[in-house]
């Protein structure tokens, strides 16, 4: 379904449109609207699934016993040992 409605842009938007539709980018400035108002919509889901996937995750951490821990330099030895051999070079 096509809903007509009355849409205000400032004269920098309005040639930017303008000249997407002269390029041949789009094929009306309608179109063009809809297409950034599309990529608006991909975004918002792609957030919304991005700050689940990384509540789930704080979750699970805050789940973990702190035996279950891996001390730091455990976990960022080797890192620290290739930085500093590199550094030597």
């Amino acid at each position: 379904m096509t809903v007509k409605t009355t849409l205000s842009f400032t004269d920098r938007h309005h040639r930017f449109l303008a000249e997407k539709v002269g390029q041949g980018a789009f094929a009306t400035q309608s179109a063009a609207v809809a297409a950034a108002l599309e990529q608006m919509m991909q975004d918002e889901q792609e957030r919304d699934v991005a700050l689940s996937a990384l509540a789930e995750e704080i979750r699970s951490r805050m789940a973990t016993p702190r035996t279950a821990f891996i001390d730091q330099d455990d976990a960022f030895g080797a890192a620290l040992a290739a930085v500093g051999a590199a550094r030597r070079v």
